[in-house]
């Protein structure tokens, strides 16, 4: 994928899945693998070792990737699906950029 429709800090609803419903901010993207991280969202136990970081190790309870599919970013509270705009960039004429679009509102989100 180019371009991602969902950036980091955006809040989003989970769409499928085992936390269906839930909404979240996104903590990070992963372009390669089409995952994103939601603060939250999808907890899981991981059994820790002793290390210089976390001396004690033990169980510990974390966040996982979730697919991008799986995923809908939210606007003014209500779930949508992002598109793209080109327009006429101001910096370099000639050229366009892309904004990102909410598809329900047709606003430009960032």
């Amino acid at each position: 994928m180019s371009t991602m429709k969902i950036k980091k800090g955006d809040t989003v609803k989970v769409i499928a899945g085992k936390d269906n419903g839930k909404e979240g901010k996104v903590v990070s993207v992963d372009v390669k693998n089409g995952k994103v991280l939601i603060e939250g969202v999808n907890m899981i136990t991981k059994h820790m070792k002793p290390s210089a970081a976390n001396q004690n190790g033990g169980i510990v309870q974390k966040e996982a990737a979730i697919d991008l599919s799986n995923v809908m970013y939210v606007h003014k509270g209500k779930p949508t699906r992002i598109g793209f705009q080109r327009v006429a960039d101001d910096k370099r004429p000639g050229k366009t950029k892309a904004l990102r679009v909410a598809k329900s509102t047709g606003e430009v989100i960032d």
